[in-house]
């Protein structure tokens, strides 16, 4: 599918400069407005059990709960533009008016501010247990362990093997509307949301404001999408190695 796409964007220097200029400019603003956030944001709360609660899950003095569900989505919000704009390029450059490949980036990046609305209301739920139950702290390292074996083992499934499929054969929508290219990158976005629940799993449990951690699930991400099928097996094997040694230290 990607050589295809590379090979009728020959054809059409004038549009895909543009598409390509952009989307370099959106990856290195949405890259390093990610780093400068993992940087100020580094450090938190010592917790019971020896592990630290990320500033992440915390209101700031005078914030809201809303104010820093905001704040939150936004971060998320731009980390997934750093991490997903990469594999989501060749579906943009298969649409053949920008304007229109422009609106299927909407729709794709809608789901996953959605995607970070929900992560954020379980993960600040799981932050106040976290702070009113020590005992319930001091699991984390042990929960962490667990939630690390989890996500290799979803990308070892069958299930994955199939959420994978559907993303890497998806291409142009069928339709030349606004609408239809909106929609089709909202089920793109649904599609490719679902295809990185164990990643996304792997992230939160490494830490969203470690930028080694950030790093190392994008290069995953774009490699299981744009290289052999095999690297998602492997990436899970990685996970779920990195799993078991967290747990015999949490042990």
């Amino acid at each position: 599918m990607i050589a295809k796409t590379l090979a009728a964007e020959a054809h059409a220097p004038s549009r895909r400069g543009p598409l390509l200029g952009t989307s370099l400019l959106l990856f290195v603003a949405s890259a390093a407005a990610t780093l400068h956030w993992s940087r100020s944001m580094a450090g938190g709360m010592a917790m019971p059990g020896g592990w630290t609660l990320s500033m992440v899950w915390t209101l700031m003095p005078a914030q809201t709960w809303a104010g820093s569900g905001a704040r939150f989505v936004a971060m998320w919000l731009v980390m997934m533009v750093a991490m997903m704009l990469p594999p989501l390029l060749p579906m943009l450059a298969s649409i053949p008016r920008n304007q229109l490949a422009a609106l299927a980036g909407v729709g794709y990046f809608s789901v996953w501010a959605l995607f970070g609305a929900a992560v954020y209301a379980l993960g600040s739920a799981v932050a106040r247990t976290e702070l009113e139950w020590p005992a319930v702290a001091r699991l984390v390292p042990l929960a962490t362990g667990a939630a690390l074996l989890v996500a290799g083992a979803v990308q070892l499934s069958a299930w994955k093997a199939r959420q994978l499929a559907l993303c890497r054969a998806c291409g142009a929508p069928a339709g030349r509307s606004a609408k239809a290219n909106f929609l089709h990158g909202v089920r793109f976005g649904v599609n490719c949301s679902l295809c990185c629940i164990g990643l996304m799993a792997a992230l939160l449990a490494g830490g969203m404001m470690n930028s080694a951690v950030v790093a190392a699930v994008a290069v995953a991400i774009a490699s299981e999408r744009l290289g052999p099928e095999f690297l998602a097996r492997a990436i899970g094997a990685a996970v779920i190695t990195i799993g078991a040694v967290v747990l015999a230290r949490a042990a």
